[in-house]
């Protein structure tokens, strides 16, 4: 069973050790997952979430007034304080996803984790960070998917075109981090637009994403 409590405190140590060595140009850069963000705005994201969770601010959580308010509200706040503002509250948050079969803020930071790293052209988050998610997302997404998905030792959907793809790459379009056409790629470019909306909690996008080598 995945401790998802360490997991969060997990993420957080590894985004405060990728942001601390960050110039004003990276943080700067267009976030891709997330275009209309920044790098900087992505980690007042991961700040201000939490933030309100503990304190109970979860008015239109989680649409995007919501999150657009964590930018707006940090748009002047340093960076080093935006890291602090996550340590403050990572006890909290553990404890409140100790016994939660969806831990949604757990796999909010690992989503965001690997958006950064994609921005940055980095490699992938390390693999301990996030396949506890599609572990677990996996299944419940794609019970019903008229498709059949085979991933690492895994396989799910309803039955329908097959296809293959490893565990890394499923993490990421199952929160719509990949296109139409990237999914398409994965071997069954029969997929219509229904079943690809199946695979993915946001739908399907048609901007292509950077894909870690």
């Amino acid at each position: 069973m995945t401790d998802w409590g360490q997991l969060y405190r997990d993420h957080v140590d590894a985004i405060t050790a990728l942001a601390d060595g960050l110039t004003d140009d990276q943080l700067a850069l267009t976030v891709p997952g997330t275009p209309a963000w920044t790098v900087r705005d992505v980690l007042a994201h991961l700040a201000g979430g939490p933030a309100d969770g503990v304190t109970g601010r979860m008015d239109g959580a989680p649409g995007p007034e919501w999150t657009a308010r964590h930018v707006g509200e940090r748009a002047v706040v340093p960076v080093t304080d935006l890291l602090e503002e996550m340590h403050t509250h990572q006890e909290a948050i553990a404890a409140s996803v100790a016994d939660s079969p969806r831990p949604a803020v757990v796999w909010d930071i690992a989503v965001h984790h690997a958006d950064l790293h994609e921005a940055l052209g980095l490699g992938p988050v390390p693999e301990r960070l996030w396949s506890p998610v599609v572990e677990t997302l996996a299944p419940l997404v794609l019970s019903q998917s008229p498709a059949t998905v085979r991933s690492g030792e895994g396989t799910y959907g309803a039955g329908g075109p097959q296809v293959e793809v490893s565990p890394y790459e499923l993490f990421r379009a199952l929160f719509s981090r990949r296109s139409r056409a990237q999914m398409r790629a994965w071997g069954a470019p029969a997929l219509d637009d229904e079943q690809l909306a199946g695979l993915c909690v946001f739908g399907p996008r048609d901007d292509d994403q950077p894909v870690p080598g």
